[in-house]
């Protein structure tokens, strides 16, 4: 069953666009979302959350338009991110009485649960809690409504290694029962080495690949190889860097030839987006 659908999105901004946007995901799987900053990441989560409008395109979660059934649809949806920056001065059992009322499926219960799960006090103020304790109360929030799909825009940004490796697992428990799903947008690759089971990579505004997180970064090879060698792959690389040992370049598996001398190895997610992110640049 796919949890999210995204077909032909587009959005027009006066210096930026979404072209043609297209991915999906299935239940019970983490997808990681990449892409440098500005490369479109938010836009497109705005779109799935229909906090813009699009100008193309059809987005549907959990089988139904969002456009169609957001109210609906943003019952069974949770948004979690790095930061809450709004009545930063109130306690959390003071937001949490707001926001439950919004839900008709709250469960106090369940929220209790992932209080004590996740270490989180009530009486402390919003202000007050480090900005992994934020991704924890946001996903608590979500969780006590019953959210089948959670949306986390960059949740491990700014976090400590440790902190960051208590998330992912957290993410990781969610997904085991097959009934939770997570789209999970961040640039810091690494994090999703360890938990994501897919990979979407949007780059200027296009879908670069979505696929499956090994057979995404088996599409690619990194090569190495002196600047004479580099003669022989320079047209078909997505881009290189030269040094004063030669060249590495990035190239797609399927126009990678073998030849004697040239090294090549399977990159890993960072490698990717880094080199395809100065593909339109010259290197000297």
């Amino acid at each position: 069953m796919l949890v999210l659908d995204i077909k032909h999105l587009n959005k027009h901004y006066e210096h930026f666009s979404l072209k043609d946007v297209s991915f999906q995901l299935e239940k019970g799987y983490i997808m990681g979302f990449i892409g440098i900053n500005g490369a479109g990441k938010t836009t497109t989560i705005k779109s799935i959350l229909n906090l813009i409008s699009m100008d193309g395109g059809e987005i549907h979660a959990l089988g139904k338009n969002i456009t169609q059934h957001e109210v609906e649809l943003k019952q069974e949806i949770g948004y979690a991110f790095g930061d809450i920056n709004f009545y930063s001065r109130n306690k959390i059992k003071t937001l949490t009485n707001v926001i439950k009322t919004f839900y008709r499926n709250w469960d106090d219960n369940t929220y209790r649960k992932y209080l004590k799960k996740f270490n989180l006090i009530e009486d402390k103020k919003i202000a007050e809690l480090s900005t992994g304790m934020k991704v924890k109360y946001s996903l608590a929030l979500a969780l006590s409504h019953g959210a089948k799909l959670l949306i986390l825009d960059e949740p491990t940004s700014g976090l400590d290694p440790a902190a960051r490796d208590n998330l992912l697992s957290i993410f990781q428990e969610l997904v085991q029962d097959g009934e939770i799903s997570i789209l999970f947008s961040t640039h810091v690759t690494s994090d999703l080495e360890k938990c994501a089971d897919y990979i979407t990579y949007i780059h200027d505004g296009q879908i670069v690949n979505s696929a499956e997180k090994e057979a995404f970064v088996d599409a690619f090879r990194l090569l190495n190889g002196t600047k004479e060698q580099l003669e022989q792959v320079k047209d078909r690389l997505i881009s290189y860097k030269t040094n004063s040992f030669g060249f590495t370049g990035l190239i797609h598996t399927k126009d990678f030839e073998p030849s004697p001398g040239i090294v090549s190895a399977i990159p890993n997610l960072e490698e990717i987006m880094i080199y395809y992110s100065r593909k339109e640049e010259a290197y000297v």
